[in-house]
Formats: structure tokens, C-alpha cells, sequence
């Protein structure tokens, strides 16, 4: 693996702290990203989407196991430095982009499975890219992102907990998800203040469709977490049309929101619907 550090100081570049840019330096974290996002019996046939390729550490491990990897790349002061040190590879494309906007459904959808969506998420725009991710999953395989801790323990959350959550519902009703392995603060350079998890998502096979209904819907039982579900939900119908959405959907309207599993929510926003 070449060490993020030594790239850097080769080009006369540091980390942005605008940028959020933590740079992995652990060879056994990179090679465990890699082996996530292309397991053993898709190696040579996978396409992996890369968000934030920085140096170039995890593109390198992915072109290794991938049959094509597609990094992005919103720095450009980094995009030489990945074209310096990657060189020319006709399994590799180095674009600069910002993954929030760049079009991996296009690039996805031109492509054979198994595709991947893989990246070390910036911590300020963890939220829109996970909800990006969302919006991929009918054209991915799977995705494997390193993201905060904290984050991560709000993807994995049971109802009932302090951790879940509208982003809990949203994801899982999209994706099932599982902790790959915690990465300590000083796997990075710079070392961030956190610690972090990388996150294994794959597209449920019922995957839920996320309608405006199915939003409203989740958003409101989360809205105040005291109230119960009859005062969560007493805007989006009358109280005749709300209880028999409840009772077709089998959910009592004196619970309240963080108590309900994903599917829950799917089948009252359909009876509402």
C-alpha cells in the first residue's frame, strides 16, 4: 500500500479540513474495504463506484479485485495526483466530480453486475450521500462505506432504541445492513476526533418504496418522540380514516413511532395511501 503521507508530501499537498479529508493509513482497514466490496468469487467482474478516492490507497486495493473501478474525485489538486500515482489503466476512470450530483446512476446502469458503490464519507455530507445511496439500489449490488460511528450505530438500530430513527427507516427500508469492522481514530491522517465503522449495505430483495406518503408518514411519528401515534399522525387524516389505517395495518395508535419496524411503516403509509 502506498502511505497517503508519502503522496502527500510528494506533490507539496496536506489534508483540507474544508474538504473533510482523512486519509486511510492502515493497510489492513484498506484491504478489508476492498475484500468487502469485492468478495472472493466476483473478483475480475465487479464495477465499484468510488466516492472521495483521495490519494488513491482504496483505488489501488479495488483495482486489484475489480473489474473496472470508477473514481470520484471533488479535489482538484488530487485528481493529478491520482492520475501521477495510478497512471493509465484501462480498468480504471478517474473523474472529478462531486458524488452529491455526479450521475453513478448513468454510470451504473451501463454496466454488468455485480456494481458497487463503495467510499471513506466525508463526515459533512455523510447524510446526502447515504440518501444517494438509497436512491442507487436498484442498480447496485451492494455498498460498503466507512462513515462515524455514531452513524453507523443508527443504520444498525432495533425500534425501541435511543439510536433509532427516520435515517434508520430510510435506509432499511432500502437496504439490510451490517457492521463490517471499527476503525480507531489513528487508522487516519489527519487522525479524526471519532471513531469509525465501515458498513456493509445490500438491496433488500421487498425493498420498500419510499413515496412521499411512506415519508410523510415516517417523519411524523418521529417528529416528537413523546407523542403517540394518534398525535404524531392527526395531520395526515381525520381520526375515522387514521384508525382504520391502523387497524388494517396492525399498528395501535397508542404506540409511538420509534417503536415500529420498517415494514410497519410501509403498510400504514399504504392503507393511508
Amino acid at each position: 500500500m502506498t502511505d497517503p503521507r508519502a503522496v502527500l508530501r510528494k506533490h507539496g499537498l496536506s489534508a483540507k479540513r474544508s474538504f473533510g479529508q482523512n486519509f486511510l493509513v492502515a493497510d489492513s482497514v484498506v484491504r478489508a474495504i476492498a475484500a468487502a466490496c469485492v468478495p472472493d468469487d466476483e473478483v475480475g467482474r465487479a464495477t465499484v463506484v468510488e466516492i472521495g478516492a483521495g490519494t488513491g490507497t482504496l483505488t489501488e486495493a479495488l483495482l486489484e479485485r475489480a473489474a473496472r473501478v470508477i473514481a470520484i474525485e471533488r479535489d482538484r489538486d488530487l485528481v493529478p495526483v491520482l492520475r501521477a500515482e495510478l497512471g493509465e489503466r484501462p480498468s480504471l476512470e478517474i473523474v472529478e466530480a462531486d458524488a452529491q450530483t455526479a450521475p453513478i446512476d448513468v454510470w451504473l446502469s451501463a454496466t454488468a453486475p455485480p456494481r458497487v458503490l463503495a467510499g471513506n464519507l466525508p463526515y459533512s455530507i455523510t447524510g446526502s450521500l447515504i440518501e444517494r445511496a438509497t436512491e442507487l439500489s436498484g442498480v447496485l449490488e451492494r455498498v460498503v462505506v466507512m462513515v462515524q460511528a455514531e452513524v453507523a450505530e443508527r443504520l444498525l438500530a432495533h425500534p425501541g432504541t435511543k439510536t433509532y430513527g427516520v435515517l434508520t427507516v430510510f435506509v432499511r427500508a432500502a437496504f439490510d445492513v451490517e457492521r463490517v469492522m471499527t476503525v480507531s481514530p489513528g487508522s487516519f491522517h489527519p487522525a479524526p476526533e471519532v471513531t469509525s465503522a465501515v458498513v456493509r449495505m445490500r438491496p433488500r430483495k421487498d425493498r420498500i418504496e419510499e413515496t412521499t406518503r411512506f415519508r410523510a408518514v415516517v417523519k411524523a411519528a418521529f417528529s416528537a418522540r413523546r407523542k403517540t401515534l394518534r398525535n404524531a399522525w392527526g395531520r395526515l387524516a381525520d381520526r375515522p380514516a387514521l384508525e382504520e389505517a391502523a387497524r388494517v395495518a396492525g399498528v395501535s395508535l397508542d404506540a409511538r413511532g420509534e417503536t415500529l419496524d420498517v415494514d410497519a411503516f410501509a403498510r400504514v403509509a399504504r392503507a393511508l395511501g
